[in-house]
């Protein structure tokens, strides 16, 4: 395997990028992402959450965290979280009905409100 397609040398990459400038917003982000697709939820959860801290008017951001929460089944964190995202102007409604990250939530009536909610009045 090249080191191109080794996720292991990314994450390591991006980790040394982090301990230069622990601030790296876009570095957060993509580590974040790399940890939760290689099954490493709680470290992607620890980005998540300083992804927040660092942005913490991004709903983008808190949307991450409600995935990562609702993986760990965190639901009542999650949803709290997710509801923050839309607050904060989060809109994909056709994203967030099929993110398999939130699969956890879909059957929950807060989840169904926060849908209800985004749905285009007609």
């Amino acid at each position: 395997m090249s080191k191109a397609n080794d996720p292991e040398f990314e994450m390591r990459f991006y980790e040394s990028v982090l301990k230069r400038d622990s601030s790296y917003t876009e570095v957060v982000e993509l580590l974040g992402g790399l940890y939760t697709k290689h099954g490493r939820i709680a470290d992607g959860l620890r980005m998540d959450r300083r992804l927040v801290r660092l942005l913490p008017q991004n709903a983008t951001a808190h949307y991450n965290l409600a995935c990562s929460l609702a993986l760990l089944k965190r639901k009542s964190a999650a949803l709290r979280s997710l509801r923050h995202a839309v607050e904060l102007g989060y809109t994909d409604l056709d994203w967030m009905q099929q993110d398999p990250d939130l699969d956890g939530l879909k059957r929950h009536p807060d989840f169904s409100a926060l849908v209800k909610e985004l749905k285009p009045q007609s």
